[in-house]
């Protein structure tokens, strides 16, 4: 630094200086070498003697190492042999090392694919997952096993269509099998409940008791659903045991379930499953539009119901989770609200109570079956009290038609019995007692006709009809005893009485079969207390039992009776017209034939005939059919005589229709039908008897002079009634002259009928305006 530091030239002074010490230096070395030369030259001296020797050395050296070469090069190839073996070797055995961790990996993907092959797919997904966690993992880094690891998934797939598929083929396969499945729980139900019933009996338990015994489950085992066919060989009777895969193969289910809980998609297999299976259930509760018409279709729906049902309890307890007892509860309260409306609906469609009855009883097995799987149906009894009312309709129509049947085969005469033997056929049939008719010789006529004891047998085997229908409801023998009263009250007082109404109101129904009618109704309603001990002896309840019921019905009876009389009256009164309408009076005849007319003789000999016939009747129905046939007659001749249409009336006419009241009135006082007091029926003719007498006698003084006066000697003749029939007279005298003679002997006469008149006629409009 101080060489460039210092002055100009202090670069070249140090390069003087630099050359002086190379001088220095230079004598130091060579005066060095000079004092070593002699060593030097002495050492090349010796090299020099050395040099010949290293010629010599190095030949043979060369010629030691080509002869060393010649040598080694077999132990070269040797070594290089062993070298490229033992690398092998080392080859070798690496392979070995990772064939022995590929090995397992390739025999656990064949096993895949043999699972695959053979259908073992819950096998098959477990070999996929060892695979993935366990074997691939530990040769991932070869190219094959990338290919396994992109298969996996897709295999996994497939595996699961191919379950899906599987569980859709046993979806479709469980649709046909089920109303076989139903059918066989249905039988095995019934024949329990039949065993039931006999050992029930057996243990003397009363008939029509609650039969409703604690029932247990078809099969012993909640895992097993157990269904019972028998087989008929050599005359042997075997029973066999099916278990539910016997019919069904559920292994599907099974295998699909383990598979999408492997997968880890077990509840999109439950939500796919439940859906299908409502879905399935909806298809089994629409009934055919013809069910109702035979009991097969109502058999066929129910055991596909059933089978649908049990299916559903086996896989509920074979499964965890698949099925659970909330979802069953919430299947069954759809399917029950569904059958419900379907049974309400088709039932009504029913008009045979055989095949109603018929409809009970499958109904009450299927509720039994199912409420032995633990399923509620307390509404399903509640149902077959709706259709009990409708099977006691059906029973009714039914009846109804046999009621019009006996009663239009009936010849409504009295039963003739011609010995002991008859006599006791017919008194099997109806509880009939007479000790004064005992008395009698045979032959003899029992005093109801043939209608009777049949109708009676009838309303017996409606009974027994409705009794059937009783059965099983799980109901005591009371409430069993409550319903068949009532429903034959409901045949007593709705079908037969209107069988009976509408028989009374026949044309062909003369006066001789309402005779007949009121008798017969007469019996009937006597009979009623041996049907109440009839139904008494049938359900064993005492009538002396609080809450029993009472037959009304036999108020029928008495209906029938008043309508039979009535219409005995109305026909009366239609045959008195009938007669009333052939009368031919001459009202223009100057004098009378001297007889009574042959209509009204012929009238009153068909009364007289007509009221012997009602003696067999009650003595106030006669008396008042013969009082009304009196008084319609009278009223009727009376009518006759103040028709508007008839305009004149001769006194010789007055005097014809005269005679015919007189035989009227001897009719009336013969005692055509006995009980009368005194003149009682005479006065149904009293207005008539009056009217005459005042126009025969001619006693208007005494008529107008009385007027009024409790007691007028005419005091029935009322004034607008006079003074119609003496215009009616006057009328004929301007015409005929009858009243010439009066004028001749007499003028003052005329003058005397003006009088009659004008007073009449102030009586009249005083009447009218006290009115």
């Amino acid at each position: 630094r101080s060489v460039y530091d210092d002055q100009p030239n202090a670069h070249q002074k140090f390069m003087e200086k630099l050359d002086a010490c190379i001088r220095n230096h230079d004598r130091e070395i060579e005066k060095m070498c000079n004092f070593h030369h002699q060593g030097f030259v002495d050492a090349i001296t010796e090299l020099l003697k050395v040099r010949a020797d290293a010629e010599k050395l190095k030949v043979q050296v060369t010629d030691t190492n080509r002869r060393l070469q010649d040598a080694g090069k077999e132990v070269i190839a040797q070594t290089e042999e062993i070298i490229r073996c033992r690398v092998q070797q080392r080859n070798i055995t690496t392979v070995v090392e990772k064939l022995q961790l590929c090995l397992p990996v390739l025999e656990m993907y064949s096993k895949l694919k043999e699972q695959m092959n053979v259908k073992r797919y819950y096998s098959a997904l477990k070999t996929m997952e060892q695979l993935e966690n366990l074997y691939l993992p530990r040769v991932s880094q070869y190219r094959f096993c990338q290919i396994m690891i992109e298969n996996l998934p897709k295999l996994r797939e497939e595996i699961k269509e191919i379950s899906m598929s599987d569980l859709k083929d046993f979806l479709e396969s469980i649709r046909k099998h089920s109303d076989r499945i139903g059918e066989t729980a249905m039988k095995q139900a019934q024949q329990q409940k039949t065993f039931s019933t006999t050992l029930q009996k057996q243990n003397n338990v009363n008939y029509g008791r609650n039969m409703h015994l604690g029932r247990s489950r078809i099969s012993d085992s909640k895992n097993e659903i157990t269904l019972k066919r028998t087989f008929e060989d050599d005359d042997e009777h075997e029973e066999e045991v099916l278990t539910a895969q016997d019919l069904v193969d559920f292994s599907p289910v099974y295998r699909c379930l383990h598979i999408y809980s492997v997968l880890g998609d077990g509840e999109i297999f439950e939500n796919y499953y439940r859906k299908q299976r409502r879905k399935q259930a909806r298809l089994v509760l629409q009934p055919q539009s013809s069910m109702h018409e035979t009991v097969e279709g109502y058999r066929r729906y129910f055991s596909q119901i059933v089978g649908f049902f049990v299916v559903e309890d086996h896989i509920l307890h074979v499964t965890q989770g698949l099925v659970t007892r909330t979802y069953t509860d919430e299947l069954w309260n759809m399917a029950l609200s569904k059958i419900i409306a379907v049974l309400r609906t088709h039932s009504s469609y029913c008009t045979d109570p055989d095949l109603v009855l018929e409809l009970k009883n499958l109904i009450v097995v299927f509720a039994d079956t199912l409420q032995g799987y633990g399923f509620p149906v307390n509404r399903l009894f509640d149902l077959l009290f709706e259709i009990r009312d409708q099977y006691n309709e059906t029973l009714l129509k039914k009846w109804s038609g046999l009621f019009r049947d006996i009663f239009e085969a009936d010849n409504y005469s009295p039963i003739p019995v011609a010995n002991e033997e008859e006599y006791k056929i017919v008194i099997s049939k109806f509880p009939f007692q007479d000790p004064e008719l005992d008395k009698q010789s045979f032959p003899k006529k029992l005093p109801m006709s043939q209608s009777v004891p049949q109708i009676y047998i009838q309303v017996k085997e409606f009974i027994y009809a409705s009794l059937k229908f009783s059965e099983s409801l799980h109901r005591s023998s009371t409430e069993i005893d409550d319903m068949l009263r009532k429903s034959t009250n409901l045949l007593l007082t709705r079908t037969l009485s209107s069988c009976l109404q509408n028989l009374i109101k026949k044309p062909h129904i003369g006066l001789t079969e309402l005779v007949q009618i009121i008798i017969n109704t007469t019996h009937l309603e006597q009979a009623c207390k041996y049907l109440e001990d009839f139904i008494s002896n049938i359900t064993n309840i005492s009538q002396l039992t609080v809450h029993t019921a009472r037959l009304y019905g036999l108020s029928t009876f008495k209906d029938a009776r008043h309508a039979a009389e009535g219409e005995i009256y109305t026909k009366l009164n239609q045959k008195i017209d009938e007669f009333i309408q052939i009368a031919d009076y001459d009202w223009t005849m100057s004098e009378s034939d001297g007889r009574a007319s042959g209509y009204l003789m012929d009238l009153i000999n068909f009364l007289r005939s007509t009221f012997q016939v009602f003696t067999h009747l009650p003595g106030k129905v006669a008396q008042t059919a013969c009082m009304s046939a009196c008084q319609h007659l009278s009223m009727s001749l009376m009518q006759m005589l103040l028709d508007s249409e008839l305009k004149q009336i001769s006194m010789g006419a007055i005097q014809q229709f005269n005679l015919d009241v007189i035989q009227c009135e001897l009719f009336a006082s013969s005692e055509p039908v006995p009980g009368f007091q005194g003149d009682t029926l005479q006065l149904a003719f009293i207005d008539l008897r009056q009217l005459l007498d005042l126009f025969m006698v001619w006693d208007w003084s005494t008529y107008l002079a009385d007027y009024g006066q409790a007691t007028s000697k005419y005091l029935r003749v009322n004034p607008s009634t006079a003074l119609t029939l003496l215009e009616k007279m006057k009328d004929s005298s301007k015409k005929n002259n009858i009243f010439a003679q009066f004028r001749k002997n007499d003028r003052d006469k005329q003058k005397l009928i003006e009088t009659v008149v004008k007073q009449l006629r102030s009586l009249v409009n005083g009447m009218s305006q006290h009115t």
